[in-house]
This record gives structure tokens, C-alpha cells and sequence, in this order.
């Protein structure tokens, strides 16, 4: 297992891969900043301070282009998404690290990586592939800390039982984290999109200073799932609470304990899941969604968008931005979960 020995400042890290010592400085993080936008994705590369944009139209970002763009690999549910923009005050690098795209700036690192399975020789080993990249990069940069992680992966609940390909890729997760000695797991979303097939897409948020991980009241640990929903449970917390505050929300369904409610009814999965999302507001001692509180909302049907729509109408404020998108829920009997943020207001 790999050690890493650290302090505030001035990182100094130990790695037994590695001969001596490395010192590394690292900047406390500043503000992050995450807003939707509809401004075309060249203005907003060019604004100072952007550390990634994504958009969402089932699409890869094209060839060769700026290592700050990633094509997500979801559609949205209806017409045109906005892009998703990242930002910090402060100047902003980037560039690649072979298949690593990455860029960082105010303390923060975006590091993204796609892989295809077939290349890598299934999705076990494409799911080792991409984790060894993105964990040994952070481990090699101040911005060591991986706080937040989203998986997108095709046909995730394709397979019956233990072969289902959800239940694989997180048993390779585990192993691969293992292996790089992650002694703290990251908040994280998986969903499984309908882009190109066997493409696997993983990308994270990094930082110079950890977070403080917060699990929910509500339900079951993730990591302490009971065995029947796999034979390695899923490695990650309910939210991160970020450096300098704000709130990194995993996606949240209708689960309560360990088990899922509701089945059949998307109208009251995703009022549970607004309730878990309560929860953990409530736990960081935070105020009501808002302005500053960007979500995505993964739909596994498209018949289901009014409905999802209707409940978040109802539940949340005219002012908080969300973002519907065709995805594919980790269990195959959950029909919506919801990500995303608890920024301060004016972020």
C-alpha cells in the first residue's frame, strides 16, 4: 500500500514508489466557483479564471481540443443544455499528462480521463486504468486531495447478480484506491450513459487541503452496504465539504438505509431524494438550496422528465439551476438521482 506523509503549507510527501523526498508547495484554496451557463464554449475558455467546462449533449469534446473541455457523455432531456463552468480567482495552468487532461489554479485541480474498454482489455481493467492515471496524477501535485469524482460509464446495469457491470466497476474502484493507499474516500456520482459504447469517462476535483466528508443520517454508509448489493461495496461519502466552504453533493436516489423505496413511483423517488438532499444541508449546517446550489438531474426515462420536473417545482426554489439529463441509475429499480452543489451565495 502506498504512504503519503504530509503538512498544511508546504507539503512534504513520502512515497515508497519513489527515492527520497519531494517537496511540494501547496496554495490554500480560494472560492470555487460553478455555474451553468449558455455562453459558447470558446468565450468561456477564455474567461480568466476557468478551470474546466463541460457540456451535455451525448458528445465527446472534439479532438485536440482545450484540455478544459469534456464532453459529458449524457443528453439532456429536452432541448439544449447550458455548459457547466468551473472557476477559481486566481490564475489558471493546464494541459496533459499523457491521456490525463488536467488544469488547476487557487489551490484547485481538475484532472479528467477517458478510456475505452475494448482497448484496455474489458471494463475491470479500463476501470484500473483510468483510476491508476487520475489517483497517481493527484498524488503528484499538490492538489493531492481528490474531494469529488463522477463516473459515467455505458450499460451500467447490464449483467445479473455479482456480473453486473455497475457491481464490477466498483469492485475494480476498490481495488485500484486500494492499491494507491486512499485512505479517504471521495464524494462521487456514477451514471450510465447512452454515448459510445464502451467508452468509460471519469474526471474529479481535486484540492491543495482536504475536506471533511459528511454521510447522511438517512441512509446506510455506502461504504457499509450489506453484501447482497455486491461483493465490493461502493467507495465513496454522501457530500464533501470543501475547503473554504461550500458543499460537494454524491448522487442521491431514493434509498433509506440501504435499500431502495418506492419502486415504480418516479414522482416519490425523487421527493426522497430531495429529502436526502435536506438531510444533508441540514448536517453542514446549511441553508436552503438556492441561487448558488447548481444540480443535475439524472432521469433513467424519458416519459418521466414532466414528472421529475413537476417534483422539483414543487420542492425547490424558482432560483436554484437544474440541469435534466437522460442517465442511468446504479440500480436498475432507481428511476432518478440528483447531484450536485452547496456554493456560498455570490459563488
Amino acid at each position: 500500500m502506498t504512504g503519503f506523509s504530509y503538512a498544511r503549507g508546504d507539503t512534504w510527501i513520502h512515497d515508497p514508489r519513489q527515492h527520497g523526498t519531494r517537496r511540494m508547495t501547496a496554495a490554500a484554496p480560494g472560492a470555487l466557483r460553478v455555474a451553468y451557463c449558455a455562453d459558447p464554449v470558446p468565450a468561456l475558455l477564455e474567461r480568466p479564471g476557468t478551470l474546466a467546462v463541460f457540456t451535455f449533449d451525448g458528445q465527446s469534446a472534439p479532438p485536440g481540443s482545450d484540455p478544459r473541455r469534456l464532453g459529458v457523455l449524457l443528453a439532456p432531456l429536452a432541448g439544449r443544455a447550458p455548459c457547466e463552468r468551473w472557476s477559481v480567482e486566481a490564475d489558471v495552468s493546464h494541459g496533459r499528462d499523457g491521456d490525463v487532461r488536467w488544469a488547476c489554479g487557487g489551490g484547485w485541480r481538475f484532472v479528467a480521463i477517458e478510456a475505452d474498454e475494448d482497448a484496455q482489455g474489458g471494463l475491470e481493467a479500463a476501470t484500473r486504468y483510468v483510476y491508476d492515471r487520475l489517483l497517481g496524477h493527484a498524488a503528484g501535485h499538490p492538489e493531492r486531495h481528490c474531494l469529488r469524482i463522477w463516473n459515467y460509464l455505458d450499460a451500467i446495469n447490464a449483467g445479473a447478480g455479482d456480473s453486473e457491470r455497475y457491481r464490477r466497476f466498483c469492485s475494480a474502484r476498490a481495488r485500484s484506491m486500494a492499491v494507491h493507499g486512499l485512505e479517504r474516500y471521495p464524494a462521487a456520482t456514477a451514471i450510465g450513459h447512452h454515448g459510445v459504447h464502451g467508452r468509460l469517462q471519469v474526471y474529479a476535483l481535486c484540492a491543495a487541503e482536504a475536506g471533511v466528508a459528511l454521510e447522511n443520517p438517512r441512509q446506510v454508509s455506502a461504504w457499509n452496504y450489506p453484501r447482497r448489493y455486491g461483493p465490493d461495496a461502493p467507495n465513496f461519502v454522501r457530500a464533501m465539504q470543501l475547503p473554504r466552504g461550500g458543499l460537494a453533493i454524491s448522487g442521491t436516489a431514493a434509498v433509506l438505509g440501504a435499500d431502495s423505496h418506492h419502486l415504480h413511483d418516479v414522482t416519490a423517488q425523487a421527493t426522497e431524494a430531495i429529502a436526502n438532499l435536506r438531510a444533508l444541508l441540514a448536517g453542514a449546517r446549511l441553508p436552503a438550496f438556492a441561487a448558488a446550489s447548481p444540480l443535475k438531474v439524472y432521469v433513467r426515462h424519458l416519459a418521466d422528465a414532466a414528472r421529475v420536473s413537476a417534483v422539483l417545482e414543487r420542492e425547490l426554489a424558482p432560483s436554484v439551476p437544474r440541469l435534466l439529463l437522460q442517465g442511468d441509475v446504479c440500480r436498475r429499480e432507481l428511476l432518478v438521482e440528483i447531484d450536485g452543489w452547496r456554493l456560498a451565495e455570490g459563488s
